[in-house]
């Protein structure tokens, strides 16, 4: 009987001890020797979708809430990328929903900006926050300026702060017009959007509405006269139309496969000749581009007498013709 209780306090203890130096393991204490992942390599492995190196590397005792070079955290990559089974490791590891990344950013933020609404709705009911204090990028400002209707009506169904302010004052609404989402300006106007408020540079919703050529979204921020009244004003009041450009989506796949061929060790030597290639010659196109004169603008109102509220606008540009070239004279021949 008393080789049995000896036994079984041996069992016991065996197993308690199991289950602290799991417990250590999990918390990191254990492995003080384990060497983090190189930021970019780590970033590679998370947008690549590897659950399993992942996993790995918090076993040996990876910080949850550690960053890569670029987008931020584990879990703020897996938001990026729409990976709820990376998003829910990192999770369930301990990783910090609304932590920030180098510019500001939280892991909400960047899932409105992809339009994955099933993990903006996984990180609300997670903790994350659906606004911010102001001056600081909310997740209805991506969503707007990114084009995405649906998630702009649920973020707003939600609570979202319609006239959020960002870093540099811009409200959603703003950032709808300056990306040209006009269907979702339209919206966020139906739904009360405060028209009054301009940003560090003294830019407005009207003043850009007009710049980019958007009349029917300045004509619904206020009456049939304010609106003839902007119309009626020069195109260079409104200023130049510049809007942020995307990189072009033959870039992206090679800045993406380049991504996938370091992690499996391959010769990067071409393929970044074939980058640079490619990235000088979009740079030489935008450079042609902006050697050209600026076209000719001019906005043309329309009404009828009996319904002066009914009025019609648009632009009429016309755009820079080259000259032609002189016909090439034909040396006369010689007899």
């Amino acid at each position: 009987m008393l080789c049995f209780a000896e036994g079984m306090r041996y069992r016991v203890f065996g197993l308690l001890a199991g289950v602290a130096l799991l417990a250590l393991a999990a918390s990191g204490a254990w492995g003080q020797d384990f060497t983090p992942p190189d930021p970019v390599r780590f970033g590679n492995v998370i947008e690549l979708g590897d659950i399993r190196q992942a996993e790995a590397w918090l076993d040996q005792g990876l910080d949850p809430d550690y960053s890569a070079n670029r987008i931020g955290s584990g879990l703020m990559i897996a938001a990026w990328e729409g990976n709820l089974d990376m998003l829910t490791l990192f999770y369930t590891r301990g990783a910090d929903v609304n932590k920030t990344n180098q510019v500001g950013e939280q892991a909400i933020l960047l899932a409105a900006w992809k339009g994955h609404d099933r993990i903006v709705d996984w990180l609300l009911a997670h903790g994350a926050s659906l606004n911010r204090p102001q001056g600081q990028w909310s997740a209805l400002h991506y969503a707007a300026f990114s084009g995405h209707q649906a998630l702009v009506q649920r973020l707003l169904d939600q609570g979202a702060d319609i006239d959020a302010r960002s870093p540099n004052g811009s409200t959603p609404l703003m950032m709808a017009i300056y990306e040209g989402k006009p269907a979702v300006a339209r919206l966020l106007l139906a739904r009360g959007a405060d028209t009054t408020p301009r940003n560090d540079w003294g830019d407005g919703a009207m003043e850009w509405a007009m710049r980019y050529n958007q009349f029917e979204v300045a004509r619904q921020m206020g009456s049939p006269e304010a609106f003839a009244e902007a119309a009626s004003r020069p195109r260079e009041h409104w200023g130049e139309d510049r809007r942020s450009a995307a990189m072009p989506p033959d870039l992206e796949k090679l800045v993406r496969a380049r991504a996938y061929l370091a992690i499996q060790g391959v010769s990067l030597e071409q393929i970044d000749r074939n980058i640079a290639a490619l990235r000088a010659r979009y740079a030489r196109a935008e450079m042609d581009r902006k050697a050209l004169p600026p076209r000719s603008s001019a906005v043309e109102i329309s009404a009828k007498k009996s319904s002066p509220s009914s009025q019609k606008a648009r632009v009429i540009n016309t755009p820079y013709r080259l000259p032609p070239r002189a016909p090439k004279k034909t040396p006369a021949r010689r007899n």
